[in-house]
């Protein structure tokens, strides 16, 4: 009852938040952006909460936790240190001047004006679109499955996930990005807590640290034995994926737009660091901690019995079945709360640059006009609403789990963004062909690769072809760009220009 009525309290607290943001919200630059006058501790707190989301507690810690034990661990220190503290180094300030001097909302709005290639800006709306809806698709599936755990007999999966979809739906497309930002505050403040508790009350019940890292070795050598144990290579693969596809994903890139002036990107930097550290490594330490609490091997519930005898894992279960059975009540309420925070951010974020894609980025040019404007926020907002009607339609369906759709949706975006973006950001010899040839090199070999693997059930080694599409065209983008039309210097005079 307790953790209905906290949960309860939270979601009515950020439709609050969607109505006051509402009234705020006049243009699609202040629904995307809030104007761009979002602060230092506000844009670090929507970047951390963005990246860790039901995805990673209960997906990706339950998987690499279980496979991997303590190692596992260095999937935290790379989002930290990688995917966090250096993308603020590298690519904030960047990011946030080049995008005003072209005065871009959207990730495919910038293709378009910094190569001057309006073709760029349909496909990359289009990679958006299409690749985001899996991803959003698998948060609402982890964070569906936490709840249906949670209240056993109260709240089936497909109730859970149609609470979670409408009050999103509504937080969201009254709200825009300025009762986003506050909200993400709010709730990566609620992450912080929930997970230091959460770590603090495991490891007590465990037993203690010193237990705990010794049961850990053992249990886990006993129940991933060397022979079934996934090579290394797996291991640096989620790494990298994890890390550095974020530096591509428009939905971490928007952060960096919105943030008021670059006097802030310092605070935000170590802000953004020290959130990734902790919620990087209570999720991972939580996923590793399976093998102290299911000694005697998976639940029930997280093997499915396949024909002739086969079994696979459920590794979206483990999380869920560890923490409903080894925490008190409340704390189990203030965990729902971290996991319910975190997905509502990352939906939030996935939902506003989807929406995007197809209100501003395939209708170029219409919202520029005053007189287009109020058509331009509905259309957003409209859009918003089917993006979640659709991920609500896709987790409803039985489909692989959600490490496996993440990966592919990671690969296929990031492959197709990450290296335009960098070049585009830093190298003004890139050249409008040679963005689209990564682009459609790093898409093709997400899809190509990936939806491979994921048809022939070899679903552990996506991150290593989505890491791939991620390199490939670092290395097609400069070979094509050098061999054809360089950009205009007018262009680059205004890309460039210091603030």
């Amino acid at each position: 009852m307790a953790t209905a009525i906290i949960l309860g309290v939270f979601l009515a607290a950020m439709i609050g938040l969607g109505v006051w943001g509402g009234r705020r919200t006049r243009t699609p630059a202040d629904f995307l952006l809030g104007g761009r006058q979002i602060g230092p501790w506000a844009s670090a707190f929507a970047y951390g909460t963005s990246y860790f989301s039901a995805v990673l507690f209960i997906g990706f810690a339950g998987q690499f936790g279980w496979m991997f034990g303590l190692d596992a661990l260095w999937i935290a220190a790379g989002n930290a240190v990688l995917g966090a503290f250096a993308a603020w180094v590298v690519l904030a300030k960047a990011t946030r001047r080049m995008t005003r001097n072209l005065d871009t909302l959207t990730m495919p709005e910038f293709f378009a004006k910094r190569y001057q290639a309006p073709a760029l800006q349909v496909i990359a709306a289009g990679v958006i679109f299409v690749f985001l809806l899996p991803y959003s698709a698998s948060v609402f599936k982890g964070l569906s499955h936490l709840f249906e755990i949670s209240f056993p007999g109260v709240l089936s999966y497909e109730t859970a996930l149609l609470i979670m979809c409408v009050i999103t739906g509504i937080y969201l497309t009254i709200g825009g990005y300025f009762a986003v930002a506050i909200a993400d505050l709010v709730q990566g403040l609620i992450m912080l807590a929930g997970a230091i508790a959460m770590v603090v009350a495991l490891v007590g019940r465990a037993g203690g640290i010193g237990v705990v890292f010794a049961t850990i070795g053992a249990n886990a050598a006993a129940h991933v034995p060397p022979i079934q144990q996934p090579p290394w290579w797996i291991l640096w693969s989620v790494v990298f994926m994890s890390s550095f596809g974020p530096w591509g994903l428009p939905q971490m890139v928007h952060k960096f737009y919105a943030i008021e002036s670059e006097r802030h990107i310092a605070t935000a930097t170590v802000v953004t660091g020290i959130f990734a550290t902790v919620m990087g490594f209570a999720a991972y330490f939580t996923g590793a901690l399976t093998h102290v609490f299911f000694a005697d091997g998976p639940p029930a519930s997280a093997l499915i019995q396949g024909e002739q005898g086969t079994t696979t894992m459920r590794y979206d279960v483990l999380v869920p079945e560890l923490l409903s059975g080894n925490l008190p009540e409340l704390l189990m309420a203030l965990v729902l709360l971290l996991v319910v925070s975190a997905s509502m951010s990352t939906l939030s974020s996935l939902v506003l640059v989807s929406s995007a894609s197809i209100s501003v980025d395939l209708r170029a040019g219409r919202l520029r006009s005053p007189s287009a404007e109020n058509g331009s926020l509905v259309m957003i907002r409209l859009v918003a609403a089917l993006f979640i009607a659709i991920s609500f339609v896709i987790a409803s369906n039985e489909f692989a789990f959600i490490v496996s759709l993440m990966s592919l949706s990671w690969g296929a975006v990031a492959g197709a963004f990450l290296a335009p973006y960098v070049y585009g950001l830093f190298w003004r010899s890139t050249t409008r062909a040679g963005a689209l040839a990564g682009m459609l090199a790093g898409l093709g070999t997400a899809v190509v690769w990936g939806g491979y693997l994921i048809a022939g059930g070899q679903v552990t080694l996506v991150p290593l072809a989505a890491s791939v599409a991620m390199v490939v065209p670092f290395v097609v983008v400069p070979a094509v760009s050098l061999c054809s039309t360089p950009p205009s210097s007018d262009l680059l005079r205004r890309a460039f220009a210091a603030e």
